[in-house]
Parts: structure tokens; sequence; C-alpha cells
């Protein structure tokens, strides 16, 4: 916290300037919370927290430059006890659990912001969990589906950013160079994808993915691993 003023200190980090400012402005609204940096991308956070660390980062996870699984692990690494919060436009229960997983401390839907945003943050910040009610029901309906979830649950966070590559376009070399695994290593990631898919070849792989609305434009995760 502030040891001025005492207010709950706020990182965000969203690609959209306009979002992010216009979150910076809502959250300016409130005397006990104080926004002291902003990010554009999960590097960019990532180097902002390490020059001033917060007691909140509410963050989404599709950014440029970062998979998201990878930018709540390097969080959670560098920063054990800050508090995460993700937003975001996913509304489905399978991302939010996911989150959790990986060491997120509350979920928030984007469209939900302006009722529940500062709630969440005092929330988080205390050292709870938050979710909606509405978010809370979705999730015990996923668990109470077992093992009846989509087949990309199955993936590992390594196999998601192999196909985050491959929906990309780019090729198992360049995919290899840019992972630092060997041909071989990638060829075996991308078989153990398409048996837990169901997918008979690379367009069968592209059309599941876009089907199911996986990855962004730039062929970023949207749905983090387990």
């Amino acid at each position: 916290m502030n040891p001025i003023t005492g207010a709950i200190t706020v990182a965000l980090a969203d690609d959209h300037r306009i979002l992010r400012e216009g979150l910076a402005r809502l959250i300016a609204d409130d005397p006990r919370m104080e926004v002291v940096c902003q990010a554009g991308s999960g590097h960019a956070l990532l180097e902002s927290l390490r020059r001033r660390p917060v007691d909140v980062v509410v963050t989404d996870l599709s950014m440029p430059g970062m998979a998201p699984m990878d930018l709540i692990d390097r969080i959670r690494a560098d920063h054990p006890r800050m508090a995460l919060l993700v937003l975001t436009m996913h509304a489905e229960a399978q991302y939010a659990m996911r989150a959790f997983r990986l060491g997120a401390n509350g979920y928030l839907t984007k469209d939900a912001a302006g009722e529940h945003l500062f709630g969440a943050i005092r929330k988080v910040a205390a050292g709870g969990t938050y979710v909606t009610p509405s978010m809370a029901e979705r999730m015990v309906a996923e668990l109470s589906r077992g093992g009846d979830g989509p087949a990309h649950d199955a993936l590992s966070n390594r196999e998601l950013e192999v196909y985050s590559h491959i929906m990309a376009g780019r090729r198992l070399t360049d995919i290899a160079s840019s992972l630092h695994l060997s041909i071989k290593t990638v060829s075996t990631h991308k078989a153990r994808i398409m048996e837990k898919l169901g997918a008979d070849g690379t367009a069968s792989l592209v059309r599941y993915g876009v089907q199911h609305q996986l990855f962004d434009e730039a062929g970023q995760a949207v749905a983090v691993a387990r």
C-alpha cells in the first residue's frame, strides 16, 4: 500500500490503450486505490513490476509478445505474494478455472468491470479470491460435467504454446528455433495435440482453434492452459 495515503496500489495491463486509461480513471475515483503503473504488453508489465511492486495487478491475458500462461507464471515466480486479478473478455468458465489453477486470485469479465471492479480489487488485495456470482455458477456447472469438458482442456502449457505457433502459420523448424526445442520435440508435441483434439492434420487443427476461439488474430492463446 501507499505508505502515505494507505491506498491499495494497482498495476493495469491491457493492450487497448483507451480501455486501460478508462479503467485508470475509474479507479482514480476511489481514494482507497491508486494506479501506479500501466502497461500495454506482458513484457512491459513485468518490467514495471520489477521497478515498482504493487498490491494488485489487474491484467488482460491476451496481449502481444507473451503467451498468457507464461505471463501468470512469470508474475507468480517473481512476485509470489502479489495479488493477480484477471480482467478479460472471455466469460467461459473453463478459462476462469485455468487462470485460477495457474495462480490468479480473481477473474472478472470486462463487461462486468463497471459494477464489480472495486470490490474485486479490494477482495484480492485483502488475500481473498474473487469471481462474480454468475461466473461462480458457470464454474460449478463446468465442474459438475466431470470429464465432459472440451478436448483442449487436456493440452499442457507447452502444447498450447506450440499450438499457438501452428495457428500463426509457422513452420515446425521456426517453432523449434523460437522455443529452443528440437524439431523432433516439436513434432512430438504436434502429434500429441492432434491426438488429444482428434485432428487429422494441420488444417483440422486450425479449424478447431477457430471454432473454439482459442487464439487471437496474432496467434496468441486466449485460453490459458493447465
